[in-house]
């Protein structure tokens, strides 16, 4: 597993009264548009209400990071330098996250940090001094709840056209967007969870 961003930006002091210790966000599908394998920055694309979202909590002391699974780095497709370049074209969009966490294996790999599993969110929450059991993961895929569920967290599963109809129904947790889903959770007008 990659470590988590060492050059984590300090935390802002805490001025929230309720919500998540940390909310997590996977990267491609989320945050992003997912285009499997981008290593062009130039390519990165908002999702609706990706901005918004992050500035909610971060108006709320809630820090936020990344947890996301990059195959592509053990396949070759990807390089540890191109995976940096998306991320600095990321936080060029929506800000600095607190953390970063970065899986670089393949499914096959049977590591203990590619989601579903929940090491990238048992690494994310001890750089960011947040219980994993008061972390929520925001994610468009099963493996991205269940990497939540297992490290004792929430998730909520935000549904796009990659989303198979029994994560959805396997979801505890499910929001239209990602704002919707940030509301919700720090329960807000317009908000559902």
């Amino acid at each position: 597993m990659l470590t988590p961003d060492e050059r984590r930006v300090p935390l802002r002091p805490r001025t929230r009264r309720t919500g998540p210790q940390a909310v997590l966000f996977d990267r491609d599908g989320t945050l992003i548009q997912d285009l499997p394998h981008d290593s062009d920055p130039d390519r990165v694309r908002l999702m609706p209400h990706a901005k918004a979202a992050v500035g909610e909590l971060r108006a709320r002391g809630i820090p936020v990071g990344v947890v996301t699974n990059q195959p592509g780095l053990a396949r070759g497709v990807l390089t540890r330098g191109t995976v940096e370049d998306v991320r600095r074209r990321v936080e060029e969009l929506l800000g600095p996250f607190d953390v970063w966490a970065v899986c670089p294996h393949e499914p096959e790999d049977g590591c203990g940090c590619r989601k579903p599993a929940p090491g990238l969110v048992h690494a994310a929450c001890a750089l960011l001094g947040a219980d994993p059991r008061a972390t929520v993961v925001l994610g468009d895929i099963g493996a991205d709840i269940q990497a939540a569920r297992s490290a004792g967290g929430t998730g909520v599963l935000i549904p796009t056209p990659v989303t198979r109809p029994e994560e959805t129904a396997a979801a505890d947790r499910t929001a239209p967007d990602l704002l919707t889903a940030v509301r919700g959770l720090l329960n807000l007008p317009g908000g559902t969870t």
